[in-house]
């Protein structure tokens, strides 16, 4: 048998490949058309899962995986200032302010001397008398009491000193005197960073599925940079608050804009990869800012070592590309194009010379998506409601036991440091297991087993005994709250069709900061009873592992929005 000359191989391997090429464009315009004439109401869905962007460039090579990684960065800066008052905002022990000829010593006896004379024990209180009167070497004296008819009357403090040897240093309760009447202030001020994430989440979404989630993404990650660092050089509590809120709205648009890029990076089951590799970074930035803490024990130097990463990470808009998958929604083909071969040529692919062809945009009839439109189909309502309680269940859960690490007893430190060290593996074990079961059923146990964890972490409160186990419950609760605080973004991500898959998470992120904005209250619960909020994160933990069960499993093919009368009202 004669052997083919270079020229018949090449016009084989042409034809083969003209094939192959002809039978991936049949099938990918026949998923095109299909997802263009997806409508409800004149608003365009397009199916993300008719995937020309992976069949392209490869589902997952070195430019997606390098993209994983620089995105998962941006998540570094935000956890930071999230989890920061758990040390900016601890309480400090402190006692009413002594006359100035009293604070010549400042050692532990001349102190506790002064709070036994003076009544000022209780803190916010002391005796009303002339102070000026008692020398510091009466005070030292032993059995040394103040005669006077006039000492049960109690006057209110209006100074304060603050143990400063204590290994917290300087608070927002030493630098603005929030402690008696002004304590709620400091609620105050991690509530007003929440508010900012909580209003900020649906209107990045929006200007993100708007302008993309490039742009959104680097020109929140400039504000929160300004934000961050700025708060460094405040001196005014008011102006202080106003600052956190705006840096509560930033760190938002961060957050979720590099999520969904990353997810739209990728396709298929790399999405779950992708989406909970974007969040690893979560449990390092919780040591490290243990860390950090512990090293400056100053809020404002904490605030300036946290606020310094994202200066850099506003270099890699030079490195970081739109999404093309949000660009081909879009219609710009061109810049579809400039990023797949950019990304074909790192991942060693060619694309096809008629890639024109495969590259249809969506219809000219396309109207801008809203709110209402996440609850335009009987699945999206079912979609949507589900996930704005999970996402309210998991926020209050999850930063109940993070922000309330001091709450719980034992060194602040090490308790967040173990707190971040669990997330680890739970990040890890949750991702092989989806990989072989899909994402509800893991999902939902992994609210049920924290609503044990904290229910048995509650039964064994008050006994100091039993402290270390109690901490053990604790991280237990951690670990598997962790795993399923991984899995709801991108379980959200992929229930949601491209063209409104920012304003989804955008509403839901609504619903977790309004969780967020109840967990600083939640330790006050511990002022009644010292089980009222492992009990109540226990119900929390029931209810959100009973609601996911509604939702439909990733792992089978999500039903596309009906078109029908009865649906679209």
């Amino acid at each position: 048998m004669p052997k083919p000359n270079s020229t018949e191989m090449t016009a084989n391997l042409n034809q083969q490949e003209a094939m192959l090429a002809n039978s991936s464009n049949t099938n990918l315009n026949s998923r095109v058309v299909e997802a263009q004439t997806t409508k409800s109401k004149g608003k365009l869905y397009v199916d993300d899962e008719c995937d020309v962007i992976g069949d392209l460039i490869g589902h997952y090579g070195k430019w997606q995986c390098m993209m994983t990684l620089l995105l998962s960065l941006f998540q570094v800066p935000n956890t930071f200032h999230i989890f920061s008052p758990t040390f900016q905002a601890a309480d400090k022990d402190f006692w009413c302010k002594r006359p100035e000829h009293l604070q010549v010593e400042s050692n532990l006896t001349s102190i506790n001397a002064w709070r036994a004379i003076s009544n000022s024990s209780e803190n916010c209180q002391m005796y009303d008398y002339d102070w000026t009167s008692v020398s510091l070497q009466q005070i030292h004296q032993e059995g040394f009491s103040i005669q006077n008819n006039n000492l049960t009357q109690m006057v209110e403090c209006h100074n304060w000193e603050y143990n400063m040897t204590d290994s917290l240093g300087n608070t927002w309760s030493s630098e603005w005197n929030l402690v008696c009447e002004k304590k709620y202030l400091k609620i105050v001020a991690e509530m007003i960073f929440l508010i900012g994430v909580a209003t900020g989440g649906i209107v990045s979404g929006m200007l993100s599925d708007k302008f993309g989630r490039k742009k959104m993404l680097f020109i929140s990650a400039v504000f929160q940079s300004f934000f961050g660092l700025a708060l460094f050089f405040v001196e005014s509590f008011e102006l202080y608050l106003v600052l956190r809120a705006l840096l509560g709205i930033a760190s938002v648009s961060v957050t979720y804009s590099g999520l969904i890029l990353a997810i739209e990076y990728v396709d298929g089951i790399w999405r779950t990869i992708a989406g909970m590799y974007n969040l690893f970074p979560l449990p390092l930035s919780y040591i490290m800012i243990s860390g950090i803490a512990y090293l400056t024990q100053d809020y404002k130097y904490l605030q300036l070592c946290i606020g310094l990463p994202g200066i850099f990470l506003c270099l890699l808009w030079f490195v970081v590309p739109e999404s093309p998958r949000w660009l081909l929604c879009k219609g710009k083909i061109a810049e579809v194009k400039e990023v797949l071969q950019s990304a074909a040529k790192f991942n060693g692919r060619e694309l096809p010379e008629n890639l024109d062809k495969f590259l249809k945009p969506p219809s000219n009839e396309e109207s801008e998506s809203g709110v209402s439109e996440l609850f335009r189909t009987k699945y999206l309502r079912l979609v949507t409601f589900c996930f704005l309680c999970i996402w309210f269940t998991m926020n209050l859960v999850y930063y109940g036991l993070v922000l309330n690490m001091n709450s719980f007893g034992g060194n602040i430190y090490v308790n967040s440091a173990l707190a971040g060290l669990v997330e680890i593996p739970a990040i890890g074990i949750a991702m092989y297991i989806i990989m072989k079961t899909g994402k509800k059923w893991l999902f939902s146990a992994t609210f049920f087993a924290t609503g044990v964890s904290c229910l048995l972490a509650a039964i064994i409160e008050g006994n100091a005994g039993m402290l270390w186990l109690k901490i053990t419950f604790v991280m237990i609760g951690k670990f598997t709250i962790s795993a399923g605080n991984t899995i709801m973004p991108t379980y959200t991500a992929e229930l949601y069709p491209t063209s409104i898959r920012n304003i989804g998470v955008g509403a839901c992120n609504v619903a977790a900061g309004m969780a967020l904005i109840l967990t600083p209250a939640l330790s006050e619960l511990n002022i009644i009873g010292g089980h009222w909020l492992m009990t109540l994160l226990t119900a929390w933990s029931c209810f959100g592992g009973f609601i996911i069960l509604f939702l439909p499993n990733t792992i089978e093919r999500a039903p596309r929005p009906s078109t029908t009368d009865s649906e679209e009202r």
